[in-house]
């Protein structure tokens, strides 16, 4: 079962990879052989939180897709493209330097796949309006809510995982990962102008229309408009507060889209027709192939593989979990990989005499799974969920155009993390 296993998965993963097939099929048609072959019983694909589908994830996308939906049928999206594009006085590279920064912002305090399903509908307006490809603006954004993402506890779910498992706090986050993402944010953005070269000539006459338009003429609902204005602030906070209020971030969502339906009275076609419905559906499909790595012990064999080398050297022990958890999270999802690790990464820290050293593991699985989600175009969901969205607004990002701009991106971000966990908790200790 284990060979079965890793064929489906390593077959389907190279059809996903090459483009050549629609990457929604490959997923689903790969989740259909591991059922058929008896690998996952119905129990472990709809019922187990370690190898079925993550429901969580998936109705959290339904959710804001939902809400989003409703959003953009108050002109608020227009709004703000108009206003950041005058802010920035037409110039693609600083709408683009703002954009990141935003999103960046915004995944400290959401999760990275909200974030980037509120920030797309703008890039897409504004580059419309501007007449340049949208594709290397959609990319930027994942990417910096990937960094960003990391720096606190509800920004990305592995970093929920660790904290459950190390008893860590959001204050925790705070004082030990926010302070490299800073630097690594800072970086990107220095790295922009040569990663996305060639992607900022815009049209004088297309900018000089923009800097003309008056961002309040866009709002077309003002009261639909303040109705989604007060459910999205509440979601928003109960995203933040969800452990002190028991209800995890998909029901929120869910919760949120359920009121505005009801308030807005839109038909149904005026909701549903933004959902990402392939989307969803290759989520669905990925899970059940990762899902199929973990029971068959695939996963946990490598983790356990990696770990037994480190000899019990701290140092070697915190560069080779950031290190593998990298590039194993750029090819698999974080969530699975981290659920896997951390018991592992719990039994390695235990083991370590000083308490500086056994933390820094725990950051070292939580850089090396948050930055590693860059790797490549399915290393993250917030990945997934922009590329359906490039691919429905006609500016599609083939597997390799994200993984060539993903693995400089993910390099730089290691690389400063490597060495930001070597002086600060061993150097400078």
């Amino acid at each position: 079962m284990t060979a079965l296993a890793i064929t489906v998965f390593v077959v389907a993963y190279t059809l996903i990879a090459s483009d050549r097939v629609n990457k929604t099929v490959a997923a689903l048609c790969g989740a259909a052989i591991i059922a058929a072959l008896g690998i996952l019983g119905s129990d472990d694909l709809f019922f187990s939180r370690r190898t079925g589908i993550d429901w969580d994830v998936i109705f959290l996308l339904l959710g804001m897709m939902i809400i989003v939906s409703v959003l953009r049928k108050t002109g608020v999206f227009e709004y703000i493209a108009i206003w950041a594009a005058k802010r920035s006085n037409g110039s693609p590279l600083r709408i683009m330097i703002l954009l990141v920064l935003v999103t960046g912002f915004a995944s400290a305090l959401l999760d990275n796949v909200t974030t980037v399903l509120l920030i797309a509908p703008v890039t897409l307006l504004m580059c419309d309006r501007l007449a340049i490809n949208a594709a290397p603006f959609l990319m930027a954004e994942v990417f910096a809510s990937n960094i960003g993402g990391a720096s606190t506890l509800v920004g990305d779910p592995p970093n929920i995982i660790i904290a459950s498992r190390a008893g860590l706090t959001f204050n925790d986050f705070l004082q030990h990962t926010a302070p490299i993402v800073v630097i690594v944010m800072a970086v990107f953005v220095l790295m922009l102008p040569r990663l996305f070269r060639g992607s900022f000539d815009a049209d004088p006459e297309r900018v000089a229309d923009v800097m003309s338009l008056e961002e309040r003429e866009a709002i077309r609902d003002p009261r639909l408009l303040i109705q989604c204005g007060v459910v999205v602030a509440a979601v928003f906070a109960a995203f933040v507060a969800h452990s002190a209020l028991h209800l995890e971030p998909s029901v929120v969502a869910l919760l949120g889209a359920g009121v505005l339906i009801l308030i807005s009275r839109l038909d149904r076609s005026d909701y549903l027709a933004e959902v990402e419905w392939e989307t969803l559906l290759f989520f669905a499909g990925l899970f059940v192939m990762v899902g199929a790595l973990v029971k068959t012990g695939v996963i946990n064999e490598l983790a356990r593989l990696a770990a037994g080398v480190t000899g019990g050297n701290p140092l070697v022990t915190v560069m080779l979990i950031l290190g593998v958890s990298a590039p194993v999270s750029g090819i698999v999802d974080n969530i699975p990989y981290v659920a896997t690790m951390a018991p592992i990464v719990s039994e390695l820290a235990a083991g370590l005499a000083h308490q500086l050293h056994s933390g820094a593991v725990w950051w070292a699985l939580a850089l090396g799974a948050d930055f590693g989600g860059n790797l490549t175009a399915v290393g993250a969901s917030a990945n997934v969920v922009m590329l359906g969205i490039a691919r429905r607004s006609d500016s599609p990002i083939s597997f390799w155009e994200f993984t060539r701009k993903g693995v400089l991106v993910t390099a730089m971000s290691i690389g400063l993390a490597a060495v930001y966990l070597w002086l600060r908790y061993f150097a400078l200790a």
